[in-house]
């Protein structure tokens, strides 16, 4: 007899990997009285520049509000654009247009899910209201950050790594994040490390970071934490611009704080996992198995089918692995096929052609650090399972 549906145990897409040490962290701060951004938040800023090596750390409420935050800090505004990838989450664009800039796009490279050094070129060229190219390292696969630091010195248009996915990507030339004139981190409840919510902003430039300080906070020019705790008057503050609510509470920051000590076990162990899914199923000519580029943190597992080998397209094939039990995404669903973005520029799948292939071929799989070698092995068995199911070589 075959096992029904509702027998069949589900593993989900992600599980965050927590223990007693941020259980307790988060009762300390509980018991502080301290809950809101404060000494735990500036330990994180502290303890995450020594990580990286970035010059200037500072925490956020969100990554999204971490790339608002840093194109402000750059001259992002009124009349000048943005260019980055349509395959990547949306506020990569709309943080942006907050800021009243706009977008320009260029398509990924055929071999990756990285912006196209060449076309970034091409769009340079074309466009001088350009004020700052916007990669974005999909999955944790670093882009060619030296092309793209190259072209941004050549044109004058700064660099804002959208680094969401790429904590900690080593690479010969430093961090992921740190490569640029800003890198912005999530830490969502889905990432390498996590404060359920949150995010990070490194920049190099000590008026960037100041800027980003302030406007972090309303404007304000005193930080909660020193206003509270200096010895003079806590009442006493001046707004210097309009600015924005994105603060890190203490309360999650302290998470953050022990999550990045685990941060390299995690990845040695997303590694592992990663090498194993790979082994398996680059056996296989339906399906193709993700970039490993130098650096890779291994956030997130995404394999593709091959459309021509298989008797069922992208989504029908990944709605069969959630029905045998396996929590699928994916990442990302390009901007061209959102009405917004459609709508305001314009544009469809045939202006990135590659995007669209991505697109139309890529399942995220269940990944995280904690997999049993046992989950690893059925997620295995039923992406192969259905690839063989479906494989036209069948004589169907």
């Amino acid at each position: 007899m075959s096992e029904s549906a509702s027998e069949i145990p589900f593993i989900p897409f992600f599980r965050p990997s927590f223990s007693n040490a941020e259980e307790e962290a988060v009762i300390r701060v509980l018991r502080s009285g301290w809950l809101t951004t404060g000494k735990e938040a500036l330990a994180f800023e502290e303890e995450f520049s020594r990580f990286t090596g970035s010059p200037h750390s500072l925490t956020v409420n969100s990554a999204s509000s971490g790339l608002m935050l840093a194109m402000d800090a750059f001259g992002v505004g009124p009349g000048t654009k943005i260019l980055t990838t349509p395959y990547t989450f949306i506020s990569t664009a709309t943080s942006a247009l907050h800021l009243g800039a706009e977008v320009a796009y260029a398509d990924i490279e055929r071999a990756s899910y990285s912006i196209d050094p060449e076309r970034v070129e091409r769009a340079l060229k074309a466009d001088r209201s350009i004020k700052a190219i916007v990669p974005v390292h999909v999955a944790g696969n670093v882009c060619d950050m030296r092309a793209i630091r190259t072209l941004a010195d050549r044109y004058g248009v700064r660099v804002i790594e959208d680094s969401a996915h790429s904590f900690p990507s080593r690479t010969a030339d430093g961090f992921a994040g740190t490569l640029g004139d800003a890198g912005v981190f999530s830490f969502y409840a889905t990432k390498t490390i996590t404060t359920g919510e949150g995010g990070m902003v490194t920049v190099k430039d000590a008026d960037a970071a100041d800027r980003i300080r302030k406007m972090r906070s309303h404007g304000i020019n005193r930080t909660i934490w020193d206003r509270y705790t200096a010895k003079g008057a806590s009442w006493k503050y001046d707004v210097t611009d309009a600015g924005w609510k994105c603060n890190l509470p203490d309360l999650l920051a302290v998470i953050g704080r022990v999550q990045l000590t685990k941060a390299d076990e995690f990845f040695e162990k997303r590694s592992r996992i990663a090498r194993r899914l790979t082994e398996a199923f680059s056996r296989y000519d339906f399906l193709t198995t993700p970039p490993d580029g130098p650096g890779n943190a291994w956030h997130l597992y995404l394999i593709r089918i091959v459309p021509e080998l298989l008797d069922v397209g992208r989504d029908e094939f990944a709605e069969e692995l959630q029905a045998k039990g396996l929590g699928t995404s994916m990442h990302f669903i390009p901007h061209f096929e959102m009405t917004y973005m459609k709508n305001r520029y314009h544009i469809s799948r045939d202006d990135f052609p590659e995007a669209a292939r991505k697109y139309d071929t890529s399942i995220t799989l269940p990944f995280w650090p904690d997999m049993t070698d046992e989950t690893v092995g059925r997620v295995i068995d039923v992406v192969v399972e259905t690839g063989k199911r479906h494989y036209k070589g069948n004589g169907k």
